[in-house]
């Protein structure tokens, strides 16, 4: 067992993890990131649409994040984390244990794609997702969209915008009238019938097979996938509550309903459709709320008075927002907004 104490353990090392890691180490809390090495992007060559790193791989951003938190004293383990125990006791594949103040779980959903054969394999190739990050890539080009999820119908009406030959898969979607009209009307054909497989050629995608034998010529496939939370067991091993779709539900700084358990990214439940900047964007924020919250823990656990520590002048109170209870008593206190910062 470790002596040392880590602020904030960090489980996931991705964009949201590591720009907390970043805010939390700059504030100088002893930090230790745990990532398994998974990313849900790995697929994709490259990425597009984020500002300054339009076009860079994945894998890219990435080791630039690790190597600025790193500047800051922040731990970072290759490892995976099985367990945390009561009292925040953080077990990894590796056998190596870490105490932990507070957790942040940043590690993310995964993707739920249809069991059709090559699906898999082009996955994040010419099987896409995001229009707003492929689509310039596969511009003018024969694109098909697959009926899947709820949603696949507007997907499609997303897509007409980067090509003028769209084929809308019915596959297993109930397609309305409505529906149909509304693409038709686009210009958006329509073929119905279950897909059998993707048609590979020389490692490019070059169509689609229709359980009938048809075969439609494409050259790009979107599709809408759900995605899930990990099974890990993670943040319901440690009583956080969960909606209807198993994510961990948050307030507005990514507090979950066990005291001292964060989450940021897509895996909190209120923010899980948003576009690639934006998300990016706000995933600077996603450390600052907790790093307030650590401080004002810290402040409490010495049982100083956290009015006189923050120095709060008359007439300044309402630079504060929302309130939580203060941890010996119920005395009302509050945080900083978070673009306070």
């Amino acid at each position: 067992m470790e002596t040392q104490v880590h602020d904030v353990v960090v489980v996931g090392g991705g964009a949201a993890g590591l720009s907390a890691a970043l805010v939390l180490g700059r504030a100088r809390r002893r930090v230790a990131v745990v990532d398994a090495g998974a990313p849900r992007n790995a697929p994709a060559a490259h990425m597009q649409g984020f500002l300054s790193r339009d076009g860079m791989p994945p894998a890219d951003l990435l080791a630039a994040g690790r190597a600025e938190v790193s500047g800051y004293g922040v731990e970072l383990l290759e490892d995976q984390v099985v367990r945390i125990e009561v009292g925040f006791l953080v077990g990894l594949a590796g056998g190596r244990m870490l105490r932990a103040r507070r957790i942040l779980v940043a590690t993310g959903v995964h993707d739920e794609l249809p069991e059709i054969p090559g699906v898999r394999q082009r996955w994040g190739r010419d099987l896409l997702h995001c229009p707003y990050c492929h689509g310039w890539e596969v511009r003018d080009q024969r694109i098909g969209v697959l009926g899947t999820q709820p949603g696949s119908v507007v997907h499609a009406q997303l897509v007409r915008q980067w090509s003028d030959d769209v084929v809308f898969f019915v596959h297993t979607y109930d397609l309305t009238p409505a529906e149909r009209v509304g693409l038709e009307a686009r210009g958006i054909r329509i073929v119905s019938g279950e897909i059998a497989r993707l048609v590979v050629e020389a490692d490019r995608l070059t169509g689609v097979e229709l359980i009938d034998g048809r075969v439609i010529a494409r050259t790009a496939v979107f599709i809408r996938p759900g995605n899930l939370p990990h099974a890990d067991g993670l943040l319901t091993g440690l009583g956080c509550e969960v909606d209807v779709a198993g994510f961990v539900t948050v307030d507005a700084t990514g507090r979950t309903s066990t005291f001292g358990v964060w989450a940021a990214g897509k895996g909190k439940g209120h923010r899980i459709a948003r576009e690639h900047d934006k998300e990016e964007a706000h995933e600077h924020d996603d450390g600052k709320p907790l790093k307030m919250h650590v401080c004002l823990s810290s402040v409490d656990d010495c049982g100083a008075s956290l009015i006189s520590i923050l120095s709060i002048r008359p007439g300044e109170t309402e630079f504060f927002s929302g309130s939580c209870a203060n941890f010996r008593g119920q005395q009302k206190l509050s945080f900083f907004r978070p673009s306070a910062y």
